[in-house]
């Protein structure tokens, strides 16, 4: 069984954790602040771009002024056009670096805004990895990003169950199933089936299926087994045969079949096999009397005669 919601927590900044709010067990709310890291790196790379700025607007202020004088002064020819195609370029260019700057001071605000983990969502913290002091890496191509926190939101399970191929056209989304644990012995678990993999896996020949489980109270743990009942409905009447009555032919499984004192080779469909006895789904009838230990010369149109056996506790 597994949550309906789980995810990893990680940093996206580097840093050592100044400190953690929430240990393992504990129930938060999306939004709730987690952990605070401590990046005295990125806050200066801040306060630098933040300066930086201050300058570019400064230079960007005084162009504004001189290219407005020059282009007043050319109106009466005091300045040449080359003057004031310097100062527009000018401008311009400061402009241009006005907003380089800005876009470098939203980046590191960004960065300082990943100095606080909040909770992506309603759940429970079920793993914490760090503690004070530990020093925080958000990942690079040479080391593995810090797992801060694990957290899980158990109110609605997931439970994952592979059908054998012969019942996959028995379930259908919207079935009811009853779930029980070894830890809650006689007592059952209603959950939903709401969705299949519409598909058979071609290593198992099984068919993949959803379980949604609602769990207000966290009854069930996340990470448990539980066994599944689902009531499928059966497709079709079968029989169970002793396996001596089976031959096994280049053309297919066919069991010998007596039709008016004549053997009839029927092909048939084996299900379930349960060693000493197989499911037969298919090629066979109520009524039809069966050959056992048949020898492999016996064909179709062989006149044979039923004998009746004696079974144990049969009187003499």
């Amino acid at each position: 069984m597994q949550p309906f919601i789980s995810s990893p927590i990680y940093a996206r900044t580097n840093g050592y954790l100044r400190k953690w709010y929430f240990d393992i067990g504990a129930h938060v709310k999306k939004g709730q602040l987690l952990a605070v890291i401590e990046t005295p790196e990125v806050d200066q790379q801040l306060q630098q771009a933040r300066s930086n700025l201050l300058t570019a607007q400064a230079n960007l202020e005084l162009a504004a002024i001189t290219k407005t004088r020059y282009q007043s002064l050319l109106t009466k020819n005091a300045v040449s056009q080359q003057d004031v195609d310097n100062a527009v370029g000018t401008y311009n260019a400061n402009k241009a670096i006005v907003e380089a700057d800005k876009a470098t001071v939203q980046q590191y605000t960004a960065l300082v805004s990943f100095e606080k983990i909040y909770a992506p969502f309603d759940g429970v913290i079920t793993a914490r990895n760090t503690d004070i002091g530990d020093l925080i890496n958000s990942g690079s191509s040479s080391t593995p990003k810090t797992d801060l926190f694990h957290i899980a939101q158990p109110e609605k399970l997931r439970v994952y169950v592979n059908v054998p191929e012969e019942y996959s056209q028995g379930v259908k989304v919207g079935m009811t199933a009853d779930l029980s644990l070894a830890e809650f012995p006689g007592r059952k678990f209603q959950g939903t089936l709401v969705r299949t993999a519409e598909a058979i896996n071609m290593t198992t020949r099984t068919l993949l299926i959803e379980i949604e489980v609602d769990n207000p109270k966290s009854t069930l743990l996340t990470g448990s087994y539980a066994e599944v009942h689902l009531k499928v409905p059966t497709q079709k009447s079968t029989f169970l045969l002793p396996v001596n009555t089976l031959l096994f032919r280049s053309e297919g499984l066919r069991v010998g079949v007596v039709q008016d004192g004549k053997v009839v080779l029927a092909a048939v469909t084996p299900g379930h096999d349960f060693g000493n006895q197989i499911e037969i789904v298919a090629g066979l009838k109520t009524g039809d009397q069966v050959i056992v230990n048949p020898p492999d010369s016996l064909v179709s149109g062989q006149q044979v005669q039923i004998v009746q056996a004696t079974l144990p506790g049969d009187s003499k």
